[in-house]
């Protein structure tokens, strides 16, 4: 790695975070090799940004300015988006997190989204799109004579373009759909992700407007318009569309709601165009062609002496502000029309990180009233000195160019740089790399455990839990694996119960704090706030739809849910269940040997076909009276390396079951190993025939009706296809908390 450079004061970084940086931000060579240490990136970063000052002023002290910069980051204080991180001084300069694209009415609007999108996921960037605007399935196409084939069969050709597109292995292409709610194949867009098999590089959302949500209140019927033809062409039940949306939400997270009509009233630029989507995590509305420019402000980093450090937040608030706005500056933005569009509104997103972390610090609980009014108080403080900075910078910059015609150009008002200023985004890896907690969400957990290649187990712990548990005399190894086996410490006495009410995790939280929280916040951001409201494996469907209406009565502009473990891919860790079907009695220390499970002359079995790079792969299971006890494989291709490599794998798994190892724990080793020649897209694909051959336990556990080892915990939520650590739904998206993999971006 290369050598800190002598004013480059080392930042005190986690294990994970310097997993994080290594495999994904820090400049590498040909062979994978880092060319630089963390501190040489905030410094490449702050370098690059700081230099957009010389563009408005010649005799700028860019230098002091790039060491401002450099402290902010360096310290945890303020991190920007993942790809300024990436790529600030670096040949590809794109900087943005994500983008919103038109989709039009004809077949050379919709390919050219298609070829846009391909652009914008090479260069790291995520993309939303409404498809309102395209007519329906079976609706005439006057130049052909033909009928359309809708909406849908559109979505399909931009899930694939998206699979296809790698983008260099750092971040994974990731989108956003919306329809509106009267477009007349919106049941079929709310089902579309019924069965996880399709469309998994897409989040999904319906446009819900006012008069649908009066519609639902008053049970009536609504109107279903042709987007085409403008033309009412039939009506539903709203209460009936809205519990549809409900149960498929209780089923696996999806689709999401976003308020049409409430983005609008606060979209600054009305004369410029309405507001369709937003970015793939819901929180940054956006025009065609604007890119959204975020980061984030360390929250555990504005506490002293025990109460919010006002004066150090406001301090940071105004350089993040500057920092946002050089962002837009130097970007390299992969599309002309971004380009312009970007530069003609500034949007910037400042938002926060570590919020948990300020209310543990401050000694109050996430779910408490108190918490509440204090985010509403800090997210004002953000709001008003970032529109005050910017302000600042209006004088100096001038206002942005489509200043005219927009919400602030009013007698008596200041112009202002930027269009928006805040945003509530998901942190995802960035927080990693900060060691905080993620956005406004509660902790992820207080331990957790993490699983190494030789199986090893090691317990990652909150950093501030294990400061108070040591000087406060209760902290041991012992401790923080019961703490990581129940997932909470609310029902461990070891733990003072001071701080038992505040070291909450999201499932210690009902779903209607969890609201209240996103409604504190919205009431001072300018665009949206990205929360994942989360539930328990036993909530109803009721439950859902009460938090639903409550967004829209508590000024919420989306909401995105989760009910634990309703997902069919998650496959999870934990530390104490075991499959339904009991093995063998493992033995005793005593006997300090293992007793292999003699084979009977027959056994029952079921055979998966299994595609994979190498040809078609058959996976043969078979089953005693005590549970699965041995793997058998076939390739369609006879011969060759492929065929006597599978057939090893087989053998070490029929080893590992007869000798009392677990299935799940079989799967857990497998799943997600890659080969160069992987097969199938979305929730089909295989990655290598070790991966074939998890997919194939894990199906036949599913259908046997196995316990496949879902528990109900935080430390057991999801396993890291890349790292096996545990995964979190944070804003509508998977991401791991170990290495920061995150299935969106």
């Amino acid at each position: 790695m290369a050598q800190k450079t002598a004013n480059n004061f080392p930042p005190a970084l986690s294990p994970n975070a310097i997993t994080v940086l290594e495999k994904r931000y820090l400049k590498r060579d040909t062979s994978g090799k880092p060319l630089e240490a963390p501190a040489d990136l905030f410094r490449r970063v702050a370098d690059a940004i700081a230099s957009a000052d010389g563009t408005f002023d010649k005799k700028a002290d860019v230098k002091l300015l790039s060491d401002k910069f450099y402290a902010i980051m360096a310290n945890m204080e303020f991190l920007p988006n993942s790809p300024t991180l990436m790529n600030a001084g670096r040949e590809l300069g794109q900087l943005s997190a994500c983008f919103v694209l038109p989709v039009g009415d004809s077949m050379d609007e919709i390919f050219d989204a298609v070829k846009y999108t391909a652009l914008i996921h090479k260069s790291g960037g995520g993309t939303g799109f409404s498809f309102s605007r395209l007519r329906p399935a079976n609706d005439v196409v006057m130049s052909t004579t033909g009928i359309s084939s809708g909406p849908l069969s559109f979505m399909r050709v931009f899930d694939i373009a998206t699979e296809t597109i790698k983008q260099g292995g750092t971040r994974r292409g990731a989108n956003m759909g919306i329809l509106r709610v009267d477009h007349p194949n919106i049941m079929d867009f709310i089902m579309c992700k019924a069965d996880q098999k399709q469309l998994n590089n897409f989040n999904i959302s319906v446009g819900i407007t006012e008069k649908f949500m009066e519609a639902v209140e008053k049970d009536e019927e609504y109107n279903l318009v042709n987007p085409r033809s403008k033309e009412v062409v039939g009506t539903l039940n709203a209460r009936k569309v809205f519990h549809r949306i409900v149960k498929q939400a209780w089923e696996n997270g999806e689709p999401g709601i976003i308020f049409l009509d409430r983005l609008n009233r606060d979209n600054p630029t009305p004369l410029i165009g309405e507001i369709e989507s937003t970015n793939p995590c819901g929180e940054q509305p956006l025009l065609p062609y604007e890119s959204c420019n975020l980061g984030s402000i360390n929250l555990g980093k504005m506490v002293k002496n025990g109460d919010v450090d006002w004066a150090k937040l406001k301090e940071v608030v105004r350089l993040a502000v500057h920092f946002l706005d050089n962002v837009i500056e130097v970007n390299n933005y992969p599309l002309e029309q971004i380009d312009k569009m970007t530069r003609s509104n500034r949007k910037i997103g400042l938002g926060v990180m570590g919020w948990a972390d300020m209310l543990i610090l401050l000694g109050i609980s996430y779910s408490s009233p108190e918490a509440k009014v204090l985010g509403e108080k800090v997210m004002k403080f953000i709001n008003d000195e970032g529109h005050a900075y910017s302000r600042e910078l209006a004088r100096v910059r001038g206002p942005f160019p489509n200043f005219k015609g927009s919400i602030y150009d009013k007698p008596g008002l200041e112009p202002i740089r930027n269009a928006t200023v805040t945003t509530i985004a998901p942190t995802g890896t960035i927080s990693i790399i900060a060691n905080a907690s993620s956005g406004v969400e509660p902790l992820f957990a207080v331990s957790f455990v993490k699983n190494v290649m030789d199986g090893t187990k090691l317990f990652e712990v909150n950093p501030i839990f294990e400061k108070l548990a040591k000087e406060k005399g209760f902290y041991s190894q012992e401790l923080l694996e019961q703490i990581a086996e129940h997932g909470t410490v609310h029902d461990i006495h070891e733990v003072p119960a001071d701080l038992r009410d505040v070291f909450v995790t999201a499932h210690d939280i009902t779903p209607e704090d969890h609201i209240a929280m996103q409604a504190a916040f919205q009431k001072y951001t300018d665009n949206a706030v990205s929360k994942t409201v989360n539930f328990p494996n036993t909530a109803t469907m009721d439950d859902v739809e009460k938090v639903y209406r409550l967004a829209y009565q508590t000024g919420c502009k989306g909401v995105t849910i989760y009910r634990d473990g309703s997902r069919d891919e998650q496959v999870l860790s934990t530390v104490k269940k075991e499959e339904k079907v009991e093995a063998v009695a493992a033995p005793t220390v005593e006997e300090k040997r293992t007793v292999k499970r003699e084979r009977p002359k027959a056994l029952k079995g079921w055979t998966y076909q299994m595609q994979t790079g190498c040809g078609p792969l058959y996976i043969t299971v078979n089953e005693d009276k005590t549970g699965l006890f041995e793997l058998f494989t076939t390739m369609g291709k006879a011969g060759g390396c492929a065929a006597s490599q599978a057939e090893a794998l087989g053998r070490m798994v029929s080893l590992a079951w007869r000798s009392g190892v677990q299935a799940r724990q079989v799967v857990k080793q497998l799943l997600g190993i890659s080969c160069h020649c992987p097969a199938g897209f979305g929730e089909s694909k295989v990655l290598s025939c070790a991966d074939a051959v998890a997919k194939a336990i894990q199906a036949h556990m599913h259908a046997a009706g196995y316990d496949t080892g879902i528990e109900k915990t935080a430390a057991a939520r999801g396993a890291c296809p890349e790292c096996g650590g545990p995964v979190e739904h944070e804003g509508g998206c998977s991401v791991c908390h170990v290495c920061g993999y995150s299935e969106c971006a």
